[in-house]
């Protein structure tokens, strides 16, 4: 008998359900792993969302692309000013075979070709793109390839790369549009990144010009708070050194401060032009210069070999042409990246605001000096108004008791107290005169502020502060000659104390009167002994009796050790 017809019901054979049932598992499976691929793009979208610390945003953006679509390598290429790669963030190569393959892609071959032409790029095979020519040695194979642009706003910011699909022969459209939607959300995230950046770098060089300011109205050293200022703007910058260069009136480098690496070839830098340096280029365009390479500027040619090693640049001028106070520069090192725009344009603000403080600590010192002087001219007035005219009293009283006294040694007694009184009256005279007499802008210093500085400096080889009397017009009397002279031995005695006397004090007196200056320094030291070197002694009698003068060293008597040095001579052979 034949084989009768199939079941009129129209049931389905068990082979044909089974092929469909495996069917309807293939579609489950495809939307579960739709699912799970929407759900983790959801994850990653706001995972990169919350970070505001701008290289954690792009790490994280790298590690979401990277396991969203099963890649082996990943890379994002942040695309600096000069339309190459400013910075370069891999994921799957470790350290080591980093270090092995070498300096990072700059942005050439295929890397380049996503800066050149910023849509999505999918490849089956790199190297049959006529964009490819191969890879450096120890790096690893890579075949297939996606790249996607990353744009904040219209701005293209940087590229995703991803090579080596696992499980697959090569990237599919899926996984294009999910890389750029990741690309969309990682533009968000990296704005918002940068404005957070940006705010929090305001208020950092806010925050710094703010101690500047309070640091140079409440009297501090200006060296020292510019020290400061440049150590605080090396630090915000992220710099890997600081230079302040001192520019005068006429463009002439007067000096420089500078901290970090390499500071001690840019520390005191003094040149008659700023020809020829990154100062000049600065003051050319009156604001904000970038560099990519200093080390090779073209620009710079005097002593260029001071930046060697250095790379990205910023030079900023700190005041105005009509008032200039300096320019600072800021450097790093090759291979670091760039200074940014967001860097960069807080720079000329803060310089702005430095140069302001500068200003007003200049205005301070000048009201202070102004409210100095005008103390002493009150002084000298009381002590000429009051003072000189009790004691003129007192002596002319005493004058004329003397012809009532007809005991001698009482008659003695009384003519010593009137020359006293006379010498008193000398000591306050020149004192008046000191206090009246300040320097003129333009001139030259005076005698007087010239011993006073001289005295100071030597306080501190000394270690202790040398008492200074000084009597007579000074600064009226001691021809220019003569007065140079008397600087330098001063300068010269006080350095032989320090060398040789190991004494604990010293007294220093000069003084003008009855035609002849004199320059005595004293100490309280171990005196000159009978063997000892004359050469610095020979010097000084030499100038002395080039001037028609004398120069006389004796040991103090017992019980007060110690050496007196006398230097003498003749105004009046300076005046013929």
């Amino acid at each position: 008998m034949g084989r009768g017809p199939e079941p009129a019901d129209g049931r389905i054979p068990r082979l044909r359900l089974d092929e469909l049932l495996d069917e309807l598992q293939v579609r489950i499976d495809e939307v579960r792993g739709t699912r799970d691929r929407l759900n983790g793009l959801l994850e990653a979208v706001m995972s990169v969302g919350r970070e505001l610390d701008l290289p954690q945003v792009l790490r994280g953006i790298v590690d979401a692309a990277v396991t969203l679509v099963d890649a082996e390598y990943g890379a994002l290429g942040v695309i600096g000013d000069d339309q190459k790669l400013s910075e370069f963030l891999p994921v799957g190569i470790n350290d080591d075979l980093r270090a092995r393959i070498g300096d990072l892609p700059s942005g050439h071959g295929i890397l380049g070709e996503l800066i050149r032409n910023p849509q999505p790029l999918r490849l089956a095979e790199l190297s049959e793109h006529p964009a490819s020519y191969g890879f450096p040695p120890h790096h690893p194979p890579m075949h297939s390839f996606l790249g996607v642009p990353i744009r904040v706003r219209d701005e293209v910011f940087g590229n995703l790369y991803l090579t080596e699909k696992r499980g697959a022969a090569d990237f599919d459209a899926e996984d294009e549009a999910v890389v750029t939607t990741l690309a969309v959300a990682a533009g968000i995230a990296i704005e918002n990144a940068r404005l957070y950046e940006e705010g929090r770098l305001r208020q950092r060089w806010l925050a710094a010009i703010s101690d500047f300011t309070n640091a140079l109205l409440s009297g501090a050293e200006e060296a020292e708070v510019l020290d400061g200022m440049l150590e605080q703007a090396v630090d915000i910058a992220g710099a890997d050194m600081g230079v302040f260069y001192l520019v005068g009136v006429g463009g002439e480098l007067r000096g420089s401060l500078a901290c970090g690496e390499g500071a001690e070839a840019h520390s005191g830098v003094v040149l008659p032009s700023s020809e020829g340096t990154l100062v000049e280029a600065a003051l050319a365009q009156e604001g904000l210069v970038m560099v990519a390479d200093v080390e090779n500027e073209p620009r710079i040619t005097v002593q260029p070999e001071r930046w060697r090693g250095f790379g990205p640049a910023v030079a900023v001028t700190v005041g105005t042409k009509e008032r200039l106070s300096g320019v600072l520069i800021l450097a790093r090192r090759h291979g670091r990246p760039p200074f940014t725009t967001a860097e960069a344009t807080a720079l000329p603000g803060f310089a702005g605001q430095a140069a302001l403080a500068l200003e007003l600590a200049d205005r301070r010192r000048d009201a202070e000096q102004v409210s100095l002087l005008e103390d002493r001219d009150r002084i000298a007035r009381d002590l000429h108004d009051l003072a000189i005219q009790r004691l003129f009293a007192t002596g002319m009283t005493l004058q004329s008791a003397r012809r009532f006294i007809e005991h001698p040694e009482a008659v003695e007694r009384l003519s010593r107290a009137i020359e006293d009184l006379d010498a008193t009256i000398k000591i306050i005279r020149s004192t008046i005169f000191g206090l009246r007499e300040h320097d003129t802008p333009g001139t030259a210093p005076k005698l007087r502020n010239r011993v006073v500085k001289a005295v100071d400096l030597a306080a501190s080889t000394l270690g202790f502060a040398p008492a200074l009397r000084m009597e007579g017009l000074l600064d009226t009397d001691v021809p220019p000659e003569a007065a140079e002279e008397a600087l330098a031995v001063l300068g010269e005695a006080l350095t032989n104390v320090a060398r040789h006397a190991r004494a604990r004090s010293a007294e220093v007196s000069v003084v003008a009167d009855e035609g002849v200056l004199a320059v005595t320094v004293s100490d309280d030291g171990v005196g000159i002994p009978h063997d000892g070197r004359r050469s610095g002694l020979r010097n000084l009698s030499e100038r002395a009796e080039r001037l028609g003068g004398t120069l006389t060293v004796r040991t103090r008597a017992a019980p007060r050790s110690g050496t007196v040095l006398e230097w003498r001579i003749p105004l009046s052979v300076d005046r013929e």
